[in-house]
């Protein structure tokens, strides 16, 4: 299975960023989107460190509320 998460960008030097989630912040590359695409302040989907697509922030809060909800029941699960 492949997973994505949103991150919000914090600081670009194209073709790479910082981007930041849930207080962790990660080097992404943004090599797979035009650079007049992405600015700070988006929020991107990243698979294995790439940038694949800008999402608004709505979307980025869904996506990790159903995130935190299977670790929660995974967690659950183990314990």
């Amino acid at each position: 299975m492949c997973v994505g998460v949103p991150m919000k960008i914090v600081e670009i030097n194209y073709p790479m960023a910082i981007a930041e989630a849930k207080g962790v912040k990660r080097n992404i590359s943004l090599m797979l989107l035009p650079e007049d695409r992405v600015k700070v302040g988006d929020y991107v989907m990243v698979h294995v460190g790439n940038a694949i697509e800008v999402i608004d922030e709505k979307e980025a809060k869904e996506i990790w509320e159903a995130l935190d909800e299977v670790m929660t029941a995974l967690n659950e699960e183990e314990g």
